[in-house]
């Protein structure tokens, strides 16, 4: 499989806001020495754990720091935005980094009823997630009736993050998918894959081409990986309880607070989830995953409080894939 990283942007405890910003980009350029195919960045609104609520933007800023890897967004929510808009923000980006754009999109549309509102939507309107998707991709190919600038010989690839219901859009528009979270666990997941790919309806020459994302942490030893990706899980875990997804915490700071049985057993489940281990432990489980999926690349979406350890996270994930 290849190999890609998708940052969120996440806050630490005792960091402002805007250093996540720096260390994303950071991140990105290690990733580019480190040789990752794709360094991609998340669309997140009112939440105090991630500080990227637009990805085009940061993209700019990644894009201007590194040379070669490409980079894109994981994903830009477009019910939140116009198909234009969003054609215009990444025909820029590929026209100041040609050749290294890509344009993933979801259809999330806030997580909270007050962002809800700020965004100026509600979960009761009519899904035109579809329909949104045709139209943006007209614009990139420039056969809409409106012309975004700037035109440009190269098209930006459109990439859907998608449920069942998200691939069956994928196949019928000849879009690549990302795969990530509770649909990874769905018993019926080949079946829905076997249909992508039967059903798939070829857009210019494009073909079926499957993503897996996921947390995956790497350490010397499963129990360090496990500590490693306690901090994403802990802030999970907290906001079922106060509905504030928070930023992360130190490890030692998260074992210092009090944890009832049911709080203990929901981290639990959650580090089970975590692809995080040693270097074969990770290995094993990849393994089965894309014996599973068929998947041509792998999404690593891991993250920890300690950026050193993050870091060297990334350069056993990277040295495994080789």
């Amino acid at each position: 499989m290849r190999l890609s990283l998708l940052d969120r942007s996440r806050t630490r405890a005792g960091h402002p806001d805007a250093a996540a910003l720096t260390h994303t980009i950071e991140r990105a350029v290690e990733a580019e020495r480190l040789g990752y195919s794709r360094f991609w960045v998340a669309e997140h609104h009112g939440v105090p754990g991630v500080a990227s609520g637009a990805p085009g933007v940061l993209l700019a800023a990644i894009g201007a720091r590194t040379t070669s890897i490409r980079i894109g967004s994981g994903g830009v929510m477009l019910p939140n935005h116009q198909p234009l808009v969003v054609a215009e923000q990444f025909l820029m980006l590929a026209g100041l980094h040609p050749g290294r754009v890509d344009l993933g999109v979801g259809r999330s549309v806030g997580f909270t009823e007050p962002v809800r509102r700020a965004l100026r939507r509600s979960a009761e309107e009519p899904d035109t997630f579809a329909d949104d998707l045709v139209e943006l991709r007209g614009y990139l190919d420039r056969t809409a009736p409106v012309t975004a600038r700037p035109a440009l010989d190269e098209v930006v690839p459109v990439f859907v993050l998608a449920t069942g219901r998200g691939l069956r859009v994928a196949a019928e528009l000849g879009c690549p998918v990302v795969l990530g979270g509770p649909v990874l666990d769905q018993p019926e997941l080949p079946d829905l894959l076997a249909a992508y790919r039967r059903d798939f309806r070829p857009h210019r020459d494009s073909r079926p081409h499957v993503t897996v994302s996921l947390d995956v942490l790497v350490a010397d030893t499963d129990a360090e990986a496990r500590e490693l990706a306690l901090p994403e899980v802990w802030a999970m875990v907290r906001s079922r309880r106060t509905g504030v997804f928070g930023a992360l915490e130190p490890v030692a700071a998260i074992h210092d607070q009090p944890w009832d049985a049911r709080t203990a057993d929901r981290v639990r489940q959650g580090l089970d989830g975590v692809a995080a281990g040693s270097a074969s432990t990770v290995r094993r489980r990849l393994e089965r995953l894309a014996d599973l999926t068929g998947a041509e690349e792998l999404l690593a979406t891991g993250s920890t409080y300690d950026r050193s350890a993050l870091a060297g996270s990334d350069t056993a994930l990277a040295a495994l894939l080789a």
